[in-house]
């Protein structure tokens, strides 16, 4: 299994390569050069495994036994998702109507995202030992990346984490489950701007060839196709105990679930597509915010940005620039790398495009998409809890990404009420720490030079076995 780039200017690398990157060098991102088609006898085969059984047989698609040998990917995925507050890792809650929540939400910042990040800290640092070597993991974050970044590599000695959050546009729980991290390799900094603001220098660190080399710069963000990978699972195990696979003859057709995924960086709508592309029968539904570009994209063809990022009630999808879609595209095109680097580098210079003809048809048949504003998320909240006494905090999901606990202010307005975990309840009372990133005249250069510089003292701390916390002023 090798991997390319998504704008044709990179084939060949292995899986560990990939992993110990950001975005490919020529801008685009990492996707297999090929794609395992799986058989119904396989689906069969994987109907009685758990979770992280599921997991590690994914994974085994796309990582060679010479780079993780099977034992080692068996003990590396069992011991990531070992500390989950469910025994199955995720919980399957089937309401009224057919309707089924695939809850994603039982890791230690209650967001879907610990399910991937834990098990691709555990590779990074599987490969990182195995040569003696440090890198330095620069994250961006609308809300859940970040702390689920922070919880899965802290206190790793080979690692230092760097997050960029937009300060005033995440939950108070999001933004606690960082700032109260003080290990030694961790380093949070708070931004001005969106989270989209906040990608843009950090697309542009990653072009840094040589940061990138000196500093082995790489990245946890979904860009990251073991995040990805990963996140394969999430479908697959929901087509397995929903679909009505089990019940389907020998030798029919295999039965079409639908599922319905909120949308905002793409990483797992993304992971739906590509697991179509496997065979998987799937009917997938994109559900964002008021942000609704990918909304917009599949109905009408427009690629574009709206003027400003809209602060919603669901903060982690208040996102205007669906990168993860690259992939997407690059698979319904045919892998046409060329024509996937023209529309990219046109979107991230005017922040606008039209699809293709061509390539709008194959997304309106392969994607479903909507969008929902406050006001709907707090009806549909307020709909399911009198049905089925249920809080179910995304609208008409069947992929649960995060637990309502972290968006108190959204289940108040609702007029419902949640016992908090006690994990949350204890964020009040933990001391924090953070750096700030304030908005200056030519706010996002500066900001990038600044980040920069940043991320070298860490490097040259780290080679003088200080911590870089040290030696700065912190919040």
């Amino acid at each position: 299994m090798q991997y390319c780039s998504t704008r044709g200017g990179v084939q060949g690398w292995d899986f560990k390569d990939v992993l110990l990157s950001g975005y490919a060098p020529d801008g685009g991102m990492f996707m297999p050069e090929t794609l395992p088609t799986l058989t119904p006898d396989t689906l069969r085969s994987w109907s009685s495994l758990s979770y992280p059984q599921l997991v590690t047989e994914v994974c085994s698609l796309f990582i060679p036994t010479e780079l993780i040998p099977r034992a080692d990917l068996d003990g590396l995925v069992s011991a990531a998702l070992s500390g989950f507050a469910v025994p199955g890792v995720v919980s399957l809650a089937r309401l009224k109507g057919g309707l089924c929540v695939l809850e994603l939400f039982h890791g230690e910042t209650l967001a879907f995202k610990d399910l991937a990040m834990t098990c691709t800290v555990r590779f990074l640092d599987y490969f990182l030992r195995k040569e003696s070597r440090r890198a330095i993991v620069l994250v961006g974050t609308s809300g859940d990346t970040g702390g689920s970044a922070i919880q899965s590599a802290k206190g790793l000695r080979g690692v230092d984490v760097v997050v960029v959050y937009p300060r005033g546009r995440i939950t108070l729980v999001q933004e606690k489950q960082m700032i109260t991290c003080l290990e030694d390799n961790i380093h949070v900094f708070a931004a001005d701007g969106s989270s989209d603001d906040i990608d843009v220098p950090i697309r542009r660190l990653f072009s840094d060839q040589q940061l990138v080399k000196q500093h082995s710069l790489m990245s946890l963000n979904s860009v990251n196709w073991s995040r990805v990978m990963v996140q394969l699972a999430h479908f697959l195990y929901a087509y397995l105990h929903v679909s009505g696979l089990e019940q389907a003859e020998t030798g029919a057709p295999l039965p079409t679930l639908e599922m319905v995924v909120p949308t905002g960086g793409a990483g797992n709508i993304a992971a739906g597509c590509i697991v179509k592309q496997m065979g998987i029968p799937l009917c997938l539904i994109a559900m964002t915010n008021a942000n609704d570009i990918v909304h917009r994209t599949v109905q009408s063809g427009d690629f574009s940005m709206a003027t400003n990022v809209t602060q919603t009630m669901a903060p982690a999808i208040d996102i205007q620039d669906p990168y993860n879609m690259e992939r997407v595209f690059w698979l319904l095109s045919g892998r046409d790398g060329a024509l996937v680097k023209g529309m990219m580098e046109e979107f991230q210079h005017s922040h606008r495009h039209t699809l293709p003809e061509a390539l709008h048809k194959q997304l309106s048949q392969v994607l479903t998409a909507g969008a929902v504003r406050d006001e709907g998320i707090v009806e549909t909240m307020q709909r399911c809890w009198k049905e089925n006494q249920y809080l179910l905090w995304v609208n008409r999901c069947c992929i649960a990404t995060a637990s309502p606990a972290k968006f108190q202010a959204a289940v108040q307005k609702a007029g419902l009420t949640l016992d908090l975990p006690e994990a949350v309840r204890a964020l009040d009372k933990m001391s924090t720490r953070y750096l700030a990133l304030e908005r200056g005249q030519d706010w996002g250069k500066d900001w990038e030079g600044r980040l920069k510089q940043h991320i070298q003292a860490i490097g040259s701390a780290r080679q003088r076995g200080v911590a870089y916390y040290s030696t700065v002023e912190c919040n």
